[in-house]
């Protein structure tokens, strides 16, 4: 992790692209996925952890993305999560996916903290800590350090 942003590499295997070797679509929703699970895991927020002891789960609300470019078969990649902004129950992120300096996709979202009961909740304050440090001013500061 950079002062900022959450770095996840990976790299992209037949299983994720279509016949012509290209990405397929949905697979970047399960590319962005890994990125903020291992960005919580990282602040200490393991999914499975918090559940079981907390009885809160984090939920995308809302999702949107810009498909700008291709990703390929055996490509080394970059899913980049940054803080963009925290509210009582949810937070902002942007996530992009990249081959070295050049974005693949390009995301928002909404994550929410939700009970057993599908009720939002606070963000816990020690999540709420964390993230703050992380949090971005600028859609500038999404380029890996």
């Amino acid at each position: 992790m950079t002062a900022r942003a959450h770095i996840l590499p990976l790299r992209v295997y037949y299983e994720d692209t279509d016949a012509a070797g290209i990405v397929y679509h949905a697979n970047y929703l399960r590319f962005m996925e890994r990125g903020r699970t291992e960005f919580l895991r990282e602040l200490g927020h393991d999914l499975a952890a918090m559940r079981s002891g907390t009885g809160i789960n984090w939920a995308v609300k809302r999702l949107a993305i810009e498909y700008v470019l291709p990703g390929r078969l055996d490509e080394a990649l970059l899913v980049v999560t940054t803080v963009e902004a925290l509210r009582g129950a949810s937070v902002d992120l942007r996530q992009q996916v990249k081959r070295g300096d050049t974005i693949l996709t390009d995301s928002t979202l909404t994550l929410v903290c939700m009970n057993e009961a599908g009720r939002p909740v606070r963000l816990p304050s020690d999540a709420r800590r964390a993230m703050s440090e992380r949090a971005i001013m600028s859609r500038d500061d999404m380029t890996p350090d």
